[in-house]
Parts: structure tokens; C-alpha cells; sequence
């Protein structure tokens, strides 16, 4: 076992020196070549542990391209071998992830396959949750909004942090009446994800970050009653709908939201990017039916095949929120 051992440290050893003396393509096509080989025997550490050190190594030699193909290549064989997302393989990968240049277009593939690989063969139908957060949080830090925002709805407990202080960033660049649209973009996607204490999380940190700057500006005033504290914003009256709307949540209460949704309808008009958001979560929290819309052409496909279509929704405008296109598991569910 280990003259095996030995060996394959020898092959790694042989094609991190053709890296080092900078014949980079050479190493990436002897690198496939060589994991192809112990794959087609079914021998799936040899082969991981070659793509995984020589990726690597390519990725630290500024090889994104080369590197990111191998991490590519990485994945696939995992899938071949059907392995689970555990500590060791997710470790490798996201050892991997973090190597890439932000502005390597490989990366984005790779993240791509290994949220599809662990979608397959874990236990979370949208992707690994740690996978996501990592990703999210890496997006966030480089200011890529949109990206970071579809993998840190799926990740971690921790990711509703990065989340809110991502959004609340995003907001300073705008006028202060503009914060609840922001805030939406967290709150909204995690209702639509049945995580309702990351909702929480996020609506929280992003007016406590918004107390802490604007307080003077604002006028902001706490109301407190015998069931509940609410802190009320006067010149931004959507960021209080989602805060009675989080209230609302909690305890289940379809006559409250009724109340509420009917008290600000006229702003809530006016915020049309919601619209779909809200009335799927009228529907998941409060088991009010979304309004049916009659198409007749629609309503014949049906008849045909036995199933209803959907509304197409395009694409979401800065700063709006778009609803998923499902309702993926994620961590953590309340």
C-alpha cells in the first residue's frame, strides 16, 4: 500500500516540477492523461489525489486556466466515483476555490459543478449549504452582488450575516429612503426559502447597521406593547412592512398579514418587483391563494397535459428582488 502511496507522490512530484519550470500546458494535458488512467481502473484516490495536488499547484502559479480545468476534472471524478459531500471532499474543493483569481472565468464553472455534484449525492436538493456559503461569501467580498446573493440564501447559519452586512454596503451607495428595498433582498428570498430565522437574522443586522448610522436623520422611534417591541421608521414605511411582515410570520396569523398588506397596499403597488415574492409567501405562511389569472390558451395546454403553466418573470433590476424558481431546502429551516 505503500509502494502505491509512493508512487503516485512520485507522479505528483514529476508534474509540480514541469509547473515549476513553467511548462504549464505540458502538465495540465500529462495531468489528465495520468488521472484518466487510474479512473478507467476505478482507482478514485490516485486519481483525485493527482488532480487535486496538481490543480493546485497550477492555481498558485497564476495557471487559472489550466488550474480551473483540472478543479473541473476533480469534480467529475467524484461523480464517477459518486462520493459525498463530507469534510475531506468538500475540504478539497474549497481549498481549491479559494486559490482562483476573482477575475478567472473558470471559477464560476467550477463553482457550478460542484453545487451540481453535491446537489446529486448529498442530502440538500439545491447544493451543499457550506459549499454555498463559501462561494456567497467570496462573491461578497468582491462586491458581486448578484452572485453572492444566490448562494448565500442557501447557505449556513452564518451566511445571513454576510448577507445583511453585503446588502447594507450595497445600500450606503444610495439615497437612505431606497433601505428597504435592500433589506428585502435578503428578507424576501429566505421567507421564499423557509428560513425564517435567517429572514430574521438579516432584517435585524441590516437596521441595526441603518440605527447606528442614520439614527439622527431618520427619527427613528421604538414602540413596545404587551406582545411585541417594533422600532418604527417613519420617512422609510416599507422597511416597517417587513418588519410587522417578519411579526406577522412568526406567528402564523393570516388575518394580520390581511391587515398589514391592505395598510401599505398603496406603497406595495408602486414596489412591483414584490409582488410575485409576496404572493408566494401570502400563500406558504398565511394559506392565502395566489389570484389566478385566466389564459385560455394556458388553460387548453393544460387540458392537454395535465398540468398548469407557469408565468415567466424576468430579470431582477437593482435594487429589486426576484422570487426563486423553486423552493429549494436549506439549512436550518424554522
Amino acid at each position: 500500500m505503500s509502494g502505491k502511496g509512493d508512487k503516485i507522490e512520485k507522479i505528483i512530484a514529476r508534474l509540480q516540477q514541469r509547473i515549476s519550470e513553467g511548462q504549464f500546458y505540458e502538465a495540465q494535458q500529462q495531468t489528465r492523461v495520468v488521472a484518466a488512467r487510474y479512473t478507467k481502473a476505478s482507482n478514485w484516490d490516485a486519481a483525485i489525489d493527482i488532480l487535486y495536488n496538481v490543480a493546485q499547484s497550477l492555481l498558485k502559479a497564476g495557471q487559472g486556466g489550466s488550474g480551473g480545468d483540472l478543479c473541473v476534472l476533480l469534480v467529475e471524478t467524484y461523480k464517477q466515483a459518486e462520493l459525498k459531500p463530507d469534510s475531506a471532499t468538500k475540504g478539497k474543493l474549497l481549498t481549491c476555490l479559494r486559490l482562483f483569481n476573482s477575475e478567472e472565468p473558470t471559477r464560476k464553472k467550477f463553482i457550478g459543478e460542484m453545487i451540481s455534484w453535491s446537489s446529486k449525492f448529498g442530502e440538500y436538493p439545491a447544493g451543499d449549504p457550506e459549499l454555498h456559503h463559501v462561494a456567497g461569501s467570496l462573491y461578497a467580498e468582491e462586491h458581486e452582488p448578484y452572485e453572492a446573493e444566490k448562494h448565500l440564501i442557501l447557505g449556513t447559519k452564518d451566511s445571513a450575516e454576510v448577507l445583511a452586512r453585503m446588502e447594507y454596503e450595497w445600500f450606503k451607495e444610495d439615497d437612505a429612503h431606497t433601505a428597504a428595498l435592500y433589506a428585502a433582498r435578503g428578507v424576501l428570498p429566505y421567507l421564499l426559502t423557509g428560513n425564517v430565522r435567517a429572514a430574521n437574522t438579516c432584517y435585524r443586522l441590516f437596521t441595526s447597521a441603518l440605527n447606528q448610522d442614520k439614527q439622527d436623520q431618520l427619527g427613528i422611534q421604538d414602540v413596545s406593547s404587551s406582545s411585541a417591541d417594533i422600532r418604527i421608521y417613519p420617512s422609510i414605511p416599507l422597511l416597517n412592512f417587513l418588519g410587522l411582515l417578519l411579526l406577522a410570520v412568526q406567528r402564523a396569523n393570516a388575518d394580520l398579514y390581511k391587515q398589514l398588506h391592505n395598510k401599505y397596499a398603496n406603497l406595495l403597488a408602486e414596489t412591483e418587483a414584490w409582488h410575485e415574492s409576496l404572493e408566494m409567501i401570502a400563500e406558504m405562511y398565511f394559506g392565502i391563494q395566489k389570484p389566478r389569472q385566466s389564459n385560455p390558451l394556458m388553460d387548453m395546454m393544460s387540458g392537454f397535459f395535465g398540468g398548469g403553466g407557469a408565468p415567466a418573470s424576468g430579470g431582477a433590476k437593482r435594487p429589486a428582488v426576484k422570487a426563486p424558481t423553486a423552493m429549494p431546502a436549506a439549512e436550518g429551516l424554522d
